[in-house]
């Protein structure tokens, strides 16, 4: 039997609605756009990999933040 992660499913449905152009889009499509990408984010925060990415992005941000002081 196949078995098909979420994630991975709404980062592939992410991709392809980004890649349409954005003068073809309606108000309800940019709104299930954004809806599908918390989504996304909603399941990969408590994952090692969302951990990942928000220590790294920490680090970056700090980093930034203490170049401009």
């Amino acid at each position: 039997m196949l078995t098909i992660n979420v994630a991975v499913l709404l980062v592939v449905i992410v991709a392809l609605r980004l890649r349409r152009r954005t003068e073809a889009r309606s108000r309800f499509d940019e709104k299930m756009t954004v809806v599908i990408v918390l989504a996304l984010g909603i399941m990969l925060a408590p994952t090692g990999v969302g951990q990942g990415i928000a220590g790294f992005l920490g680090q970056l941000v700090s980093g930034i933040s203490q170049a401009g002081q």
